[in-house]
């Protein structure tokens, strides 16, 4: 039965990327009231034998209530479809389920390829080079908007934990490396209000984020455009590397480290936002599927604290501290 049902997760998770796609959740929400599949169909534009289907599947997985009446069933959203599956929600994963069904999915194709060969899959996925891997995942502008608002609905929900694991309030100045689309620096400067955050980011990343993300009103939240491994890197009392250290190799990783290190105001330090896998490898059973998703995307890989600690203290760091959240993603904070 176990076997049955990991093989069942592919089908799982493209139901549930699918309802999201064609805008189910959206529409029941907005409805207000339980709609009939018919209804449901014609609002969608979309066939009524595939909307009943995808429907009663949706129901099967408790992502949809049904009530049977006389003129049939009725469909409406759970309460986690409300909060997690609808564009409007705050807490929305929406953009980052896309990301997963459009993207994602299309490199896991190739998990055998990257397993023989060790390597990301965008060659063969997509067609271009995987050398670069920020390179071919922002290859085009649309596909790093996606990206963007992906991570966004991570930190939408993991945000305050992983900020709130240590007191950052000594900390006024602070740098995010690779803060994207800003919600991770949004959820900061909320949470410690007497901090400012500046957004190191690629130049045109850097741009999305002020179109797309980032309000002009928030002032507490700054930009600096340049990449981070060539570029100099500006001094400030905290340095955030949220999910930015398992995209590379230990090489790469050290590297970066002793560049924020140098940087670093003494007294300061640097915060790791990553998924930590047990000490023996064991688990969690989540960080070991990004760990593969590592290896079909990017040059790095999950580790475990000791492995972070290593390399914090390979570049200089020391006190070093790890808490676990119980959520998604932990924090390892090393001092200079």
């Amino acid at each position: 039965q176990i076997i049955v049902q990991y093989s069942n997760g592919f089908l799982i998770s493209k139901v549930m990327f699918t309802a999201c796609e064609l805008g189910v959740f959206d529409l029941l929400l907005e409805s207000g009231k339980p709609l009939s599949s018919d209804a449901i169909a014609a609002c969608l534009g979309a066939s009524t034998i595939g909307v009943e289907r995808l429907l009663d599947a949706c129901a099967g997985l408790k992502l949809l209530a049904v009530e049977m009446t006389q003129k049939g069933a009725l469909y409406r959203n759970t309460e986690i479809s409300n909060i997690y599956l609808t564009k409007s929600s705050p807490k929305s994963q929406y953009h980052i389920m896309m990301y997963y069904s459009n993207t994602v999915y299309l490199c896991w194709q190739y998990l055998a390829d990257a397993v023989r060969e060790g390597r990301n899959q965008y060659e063969r996925a997509f067609g271009i080079s995987s050398k670069d891997p920020f390179g071919a995942m922002y290859r085009s502008d649309e596909e790093m908007l996606k990206f963007m608002a992906g991570q966004n609905s991570v930190w939408s929900i993991c945000g305050r934990d992983v900020l709130a694991a240590f007191d950052l309030s000594p900390f006024t100045q602070i740098y995010d490396l690779g803060g994207g689309g800003g919600a991770l620096a949004r959820e900061c400067v909320s949470l410690y209000p007497n901090s400012t955050v500046t957004i190191y980011d690629l130049p045109k990343v850097v741009q999305v984020a002020k179109e797309q993300f980032v309000s002009p009103e928030e002032r507490r939240i700054a930009f600096h455009e340049g990449d981070f491994f060539i570029d100099s890197i500006p001094e400030a009392e905290l340095y955030i590397l949220s999910k930015i250290l398992h995209d590379w190799d230990d090489d790469k990783c050290k590297q970066l480290l002793a560049k924020v290190y140098k940087a670093c105001k003494p007294g300061g330090g640097v915060l790791l936002v990553e998924s930590l896998l047990n000490e023996d490898k064991s688990g969690p059973a989540e960080t070991q599927l990004y760990s593969m998703n590592m290896l079909v995307q990017t040059e790095g890989k999950e580790r475990t604290a000791a492995e972070y600690s290593k390399l914090l203290e390979a570049a200089g760091f020391g006190v070093i501290q790890v808490k676990r959240t119980g959520k998604l993603y932990d924090a390892v904070l090393g001092r200079k």
